[in-house]
Order: structure tokens, then C-alpha cells, then sequence
């Protein structure tokens, strides 16, 4: 019984979150902090239930949502493009080198106050950082993925008359997958850190604003528990992803075909 329970990540996972919600209560209770900076479970969860039904935290992350996935798409086809151009020339391959080494150590952030000059405050800022943070993660894996193949697969996708594009659409990229989900995770991690401290920055975008707009204005009306529950939405958002949608992609995919790195 023990061994499957350690064997279980769901319920491995639950018994560490429960674990931490009774120390997170009993800090709580023991008043070393001020309630109003340290609230109980049951205000931070009364605080949730409150701000979902009445709709605003779920408008503002779907919003949230639906950025990261436009950043997510462009970064993903700006990525397959740069490998892509890396593995057919030595001379693009320099460039887009020397391109990630200068611009993988900026953190989106740092880059705010150009994005602002240049495209002023609005969703397509925002996309713009969330199509830095994901690109150069992408693009290195990607990269370390297609070097890390044995050059005989190429030779013979040679022998079988395709051309590079060919060969980087059937050889390279699927032979690539552990590697592509590898970055993939790193560069939504990336993605929904870059949009909640954008939209922190930037204030509100479009019609409602995204979740990081929501602890924004948690922040300034002093609603310590509102702000708590925006950050346990985004754990649980990120915990969701990690654990429903790249874990069954990794069973359907790498795991089943035997191909993990």
C-alpha cells in the first residue's frame, strides 16, 4: 500500500499541498504575523470563492490564458525557424548564436521600458514579452535536440532524395521531441511568469486585464487574502499544465515510443 502510494505522483503531490496548508495555518494561528499580512486558509479560501463567483478572477486569467498562447504560437514558430536556418548553414547557424547569446540573458522585464517606447502599453507589448521569455529557451533545445541526432539519420534521409527542409520536417524535428517538450515547459514557465509581471507593470490591457492586472489591484486596495488567492490560481494553473497536459503529451508521445532523454 506504501508503495503505491509513493508511486502516485496525484496523490504524492496532494499529501505535500495539504502538508503545507497546515503549516501556512498553523503560522497563521500562532499570530507571529499580523493576520492581515498572514490570513487563515479559510479567509484566503472564503476571499477565492468570493472573487470566482462573482466572475472578475476568471474574466482576467482566461485573459491571461489567451496571451500566453499567442506568445506561446509565435515564439514556437520564430524558434522552429531559427533551428531550422541553424542546421542548414554554418553561417546561420553563427547568427543565430551570437542572437541567443545576446538576448537569452535578458530577462523580459528589463526589456519593459523599451517595449513601452516602442509599442506603447497595451496586449501587444505584452505578447512581445512573452514571445521573448519563450523563444530563446525553445530555440536552444530545439537546437541541442537536432545536434544531439546521429548525422546517419540525415544521410539517409539524403539517400531518399529530401531536401533540407524535408529532412528537418520528417527527420530532425520529430527525432528532436524529448528535447522540444523540454523547452516547451521551460518557455511556458517563462511565458506566464513574463505576462503576470507585465501586466503588473503595464496596468490594465485590453478590456479587463489579465491576472497579474488582478493582484495589481489586490496589492493597492490592501486585500492581502485577494491578492493570496490570485497567487494560488496561478499555482494551480501551473501545477495543472505541468501534471494533466505535458505529462499525458509526454505518455502519448516520448514515453511510449521509448525515446526519453
Amino acid at each position: 500500500m506504501t508503495n503505491k502510494f509513493m508511486d502516485n505522483k496525484f496523490i504524492l503531490r496532494f499529501f505535500w499541498i495539504v502538508i503545507l496548508g497546515i503549516i501556512w495555518q498553523v503560522i497563521a494561528l500562532s499570530e507571529v504575523f499580523n493576520l492581515t499580512s498572514f490570513p487563515r486558509i479559510e479567509t484566503l479560501l472564503a476571499s477565492l470563492i468570493k472573487d470566482i463567483l462573482n466572475g472578475d478572477i476568471i474574466i482576467q486569467t482566461l485573459y491571461s490564458l489567451r496571451l500566453i498562447l499567442k506568445g506561446l504560437m509565435f515564439g514556437l514558430i520564430i524558434s522552429i525557424i531559427l533551428s531550422g536556418v541553424s542546421m542548414i548553414s554554418k553561417v546561420f547557424e553563427g547568427f543565430v548564436d551570437t542572437i541567443i547569446a545576446i538576448a537569452h540573458p535578458l530577462p523580459g522585464i528589463s526589456l519593459l521600458p523599451l517595449v513601452i517606447l516602442w509599442m506603447g502599453i497595451g496586449e501587444r507589448a505584452i505578447i512581445f514579452i512573452i514571445v521573448h521569455s519563450v523563444v530563446w529557451p525553445l530555440t536552444l533545445n530545439l537546437l541541442a535536440g537536432f545536434r544531439a541526432i546521429p548525422n546517419i539519420y540525415k544521410q539517409i534521409g539524403k539517400n531518399y532524395g529530401l531536401n533540407s527542409l524535408k529532412i528537418i520536417q520528417y527527420i530532425l524535428v520529430p527525432a528532436s521531441l524529448p528535447y522540444f517538450i523540454t523547452g516547451l515547459k521551460i518557455g511556458w514557465a517563462r511565458a506566464w511568469r513574463a505576462v503576470i509581471s507585465a501586466e503588473m507593470v503595464f496596468g490594465a490591457a485590453g478590456n479587463a486585464g489579465g491576472l497579474g492586472w488582478f493582484i495589481f489591484k489586490k496589492r493597492v486596495f490592501m486585500d492581502t487574502s485577494g491578492l493570496f488567492g490570485g497567487l494560488i490560481v496561478i499555482i494551480l494553473i501551473g501545477i495543472m499544465i505541468e501534471d494533466l497536459f505535458f505529462e499525458k503529451f509526454e505518455k502519448m508521445t516520448i514515453k511510449k515510443w521509448g525515446m526519453s532523454i
